[in-house]
């Protein structure tokens, strides 16, 4: 039975480590808006029923005026975000739909997504009630401080969560209404959120393709990830500027 899914696209961040003229959301990776290649692979699936984007105030402009005619084709409410990430799927979830059996939250910064990847998270979510995709963790990883290396930490069974994190609607509302008796500076995941109430989550084991961007090198990365794929042709008509888009 196909599940039906909302997506919780988040775009408010402040790009602190970023750097730049232009928030990270809003560059282009392979001729496309960071932000909007994450909206359209959400919207061309059959099982996503609502996607949901979650801007700062002050990109409410920009965004409507660049990009108001992409996000329309793609019947995408944009919605105004927080402060804090949680912030913004709080303000997400008031906005699903009586009808979606599952959430899936993704950072607009992970453009390399693939929607195999997708559906791997929303059928382990289906199974368990939330999941997410997570990289082992390969690197060697030192604990340091002031400079000064403290120990090694052993990296077994250690993985690098990545989104979408799918949940079932009934599971992260319970998660986020918890939230208040958390120590909210030390969330940085949904996941943290599920775990917090004592339930578990699936990891979906993936690579480090679906990279999240965060600084100005991740550019190049993820502009030779995309590039190395076959193209996908989007649903909807063909204009005369659809070549240029890409």
């Amino acid at each position: 039975m196909s599940q039906s899914v909302a997506a919780i696209i988040c775009a408010a961040g402040a790009s602190s480590r970023f750097g730049g003229n232009r928030k990270k959301a809003f560059v282009d990776v392979a001729g496309r808006a960071v932000f909007l290649r994450s909206v359209e692979i959400f919207a061309n699936r059959d099982d996503v029923k609502q996607v949901l984007l979650g801007i700062s105030p002050e990109d409410e402009e920009l965004v409507n005026i660049k990009w108001g005619p992409n996000l329309k084709f793609y019947d995408t409410t944009i919605f105004l975000g927080g402060d804090e990430r949680f912030d913004t799927v709080n303000k997400g979830i008031e906005l699903v739909k009586d009808d979606i059996d599952f959430i899936a939250v993704h950072d607009a910064c992970r453009c390399c997504v693939t929607s195999e990847l997708i559906d791997k998270v929303i059928a382990a979510a289906a199974e368990k009630g939330a999941a997410i995709p997570a990289c082992p963790v390969t690197a060697t990883i030192k604990e340091a401080q002031d400079n000064t290396i403290t120990r090694t930490v052993d990296r077994e069974n250690l993985y690098e969560a990545q989104t979408p994190q799918v949940v079932s609607v009934e599971l992260l509302k319970k998660a986020y209404e918890n939230l208040k008796n958390l120590d909210q500076s030390k969330i940085s995941d949904d996941a943290q959120l599920v775990e917090a109430l004592g339930q578990e989550v699936t990891i979906v084991e993936t690579d480090s393709s679906n990279i999240k961007i965060t600084r100005q090198s991740d550019i190049a990365i993820a502009d030779a990830i995309l590039k190395s794929r076959p193209k996908l042709l989007s649903k909807g008509p063909i204009g005369p500027y659809s070549e240029a888009q890409w």
